[in-house]
């Protein structure tokens, strides 16, 4: 499954467009672009696991910082300081990673950072995307 069966092209592209400045980053902004606002949790669960490069079900750091490419692979790493401010906005258990659930990492899921990132972290992650939204 790539990004393009979940989400519209147009968008990513123009999504990756609006942040190729270096520090630009604003991952509310992002995630509403590319339209994940809009998604079901499994959708956003889906995208999650196209961005889990070694498919740990966690996002760790350092595959934050090519978060980008993950929508499109023309598309620039994040600086440290955005990748940091991602992880930040993401890991609220401090673990230093996004995970893909909630229940596997034997936390309930707060709000909806999807629609909060849902998906625990990501859904974290997801809620920064989806708390893009409000």
């Amino acid at each position: 499954m790539s990004m393009t069966d979940l989400l519209h092209a147009e968008d990513i592209k123009k999504a990756v467009g609006a942040f190729t400045a270096v520090d630009s980053f604003d991952h509310k902004r992002f995630f509403q672009m590319v339209g994940l606002k809009k998604k079901s949790p499994e959708d956003v669960k889906k995208v999650f696991h196209i961005l889990d490069k070694d498919k740990s079900g966690f996002i760790e750091e350092e595959e934050l910082g090519f978060i980008l490419k993950g929508f499109s692979p023309d598309a620039r790493d994040l600086s440290v300081k955005e990748t940091k401010m991602l992880l930040a906005a993401g890991d609220k258990d401090g673990d230093g990673k996004i995970g893909a659930d909630g229940k596997e990492m034997g936390k309930k899921s707060q709000g909806s950072f999807l629609t909060s990132w849902k998906l625990k972290d990501f859904y974290r992650c997801g809620q920064l995307i989806l708390n893009s939204h409000l």
